[in-house]
């Protein structure tokens, strides 16, 4: 015999502390299945550009027919060591690097070092330098970035004896950058203050202990 159960729910704004809390884990465990750090990886391209490096891409099926090209990126985070972000590239010299950078991030002096340190061996080098970063192993952090660097002169001369060790922590570096881009967006869409209103927008029901009810 069937039976009808009252149960009487809640907005988030109607709970007591502890209950809000509830719904708020609640939110923050099932509420990011989406690439919410595709913005941090649009500018980042970008950024990426403007230094003079070339994302290298993989091929990722799409829904139906067709495919389209992934940049390679990668990051873990944000709770335990070893984790970060690194990025697979080809990498050039790019002529106005530091001035557009400054265009773009006017505020990063972080940014700006790298631009700089970028800038600065190359002309050391005659503007010949280039290099290749992969990805190696099981993590995702800046030192599973294997870089190599080469310097294209048409008359053999060897790159400087820090140029090698320049760009690597350069890059090294960009990959630093980004994870932090990357934890600062992730802290911001989880503060009480966003979880809260996408919580309200969404028109999420509880029960008076912060259980979702519908």
């Amino acid at each position: 015999m069937s039976k009808v159960i009252e149960t009487t729910v809640y907005q988030l704004d109607e709970l007591a502390d502890a209950a809000k809390e509830k719904a708020r884990d609640w939110y923050r465990e099932g509420g990011f299945d989406y690439d919410w750090y595709d913005a941090v990886y649009e500018d980042f391209q970008q950024i990426a550009e403007i230094l003079g490096l070339r994302l290298k891409t993989r091929s990722m099926r799409l829904n139906g027919v067709g495919s389209w090209q992934k940049p390679c990126i990668w990051f873990r985070g944000f709770w335990s060591q070893g984790d970060g972000a690194c990025f697979e590239t080809f990498y050039s010299y790019r002529k106005n690097a530091p001035r557009r950078i400054r265009e773009h991030a006017p505020q990063d002096a972080e940014l700006h070092c790298i631009a700089d340190a970028l800038q600065a061996v190359q002309r050391r080098n005659f503007y010949q330098l280039s290099a290749e970063a992969n990805h190696r192993g099981h993590y995702y952090h800046e030192y599973c970035m294997t870089i190599s660097v080469e310097r294209d002169s048409p008359t053999y001369q060897d790159m400087t004896a820090d140029a090698e060790d320049t760009v690597a922590e350069a890059l090294r570096d960009l990959a630093r950058w980004l994870y932090r881009q990357l934890e600062r967006e992730y802290e911001c869409l989880t503060s009480d203050e966003a979880v809260d209103e996408a919580i309200t927008a969404n028109e999420y029901t509880f029960t008076a202990t912060g259980r979702r009810f519908g």
